[in-house]
């Protein structure tokens, strides 16, 4: 039986919609019988927060090997968020594609928007229910200060505003309800046509036959 080439998913949201959380009960879900997923681990520069684990959470780099990197081509798609770089890694992405796992990019839009030039994937946008639940959530992290929550939703009020360049939308107000909505996402993309044609040939062609 011949092994379906994976998915790409590109998934973006403001920083506090939940996307985070989501993705990784996602992941729970999916790979729950056998691995189905993989996130890419994405390389920055920034440091790394308390319990971070390098190789786990992100690739931690300094500036100028991100730069050199960057300059040989290696990153699929790199950007500056937060005054730090970040950018995922070309290889790891086609090898795990490659195995038929189905690959999840955690990117804002600017990211989104380069991989989307360089190579086919499906966007998924998420939104947080509302302005005042979303600066809520983002001060109930208890580590940024005014200035900085004012920023991030600055930034968000821009993040949001690309919703329209993605495939799928999902509303973050009901956490169950949201996860649900992304399964069937990502359940619906392993059925399309060329997908079951690799991953079922060996039975198409007996029914055909």
């Amino acid at each position: 039986m011949a092994t379906a080439i994976g998915n790409l998913f590109v998934v973006s949201a403001p920083s506090g919609a939940g996307k985070t959380s989501l993705m990784r009960a996602l992941e729970e879900r999916l790979n729950a019988e056998q691995p189905t997923v993989a996130f890419s681990v994405s390389t920055t520069t920034r440091a790394p927060r308390p319990g971070e684990v390098d190789g786990v959470d992100y690739h931690f780099s300094s500036k100028d090997d991100f730069v050199a990197k960057r300059s040989q081509g290696e990153f699929l798609e790199c950007a500056e968020v937060f005054d730090n770089y970040y950018g995922t890694s070309q290889a790891s992405v086609n090898a795990n594609l490659e195995a038929g796992l189905d690959v999840i990019l955690e990117i804002d839009w600017q990211g989104a928007e380069q991989v989307r030039k360089a190579t086919d994937c499906i966007g998924v946008f998420i939104f947080p229910p509302s302005k005042t639940e979303l600066e809520s959530r983002l001060r109930g992290r208890g580590s940024d200060s005014d200035e900085v929550i004012a920023r991030r939703m600055r930034d968000a009020e821009s993040e949001m505003s690309h919703w329209k360049e993605f495939d799928f939308v999902v509303i973050n107000d009901d956490f169950d309800t949201a996860l649900e909505e992304l399964l069937s996402i990502f359940r619906s993309q392993r059925l399309r046509q060329p997908n079951q044609a690799a991953a079922q040939q060996a039975l198409i062609e007996s029914l055909l036959n």
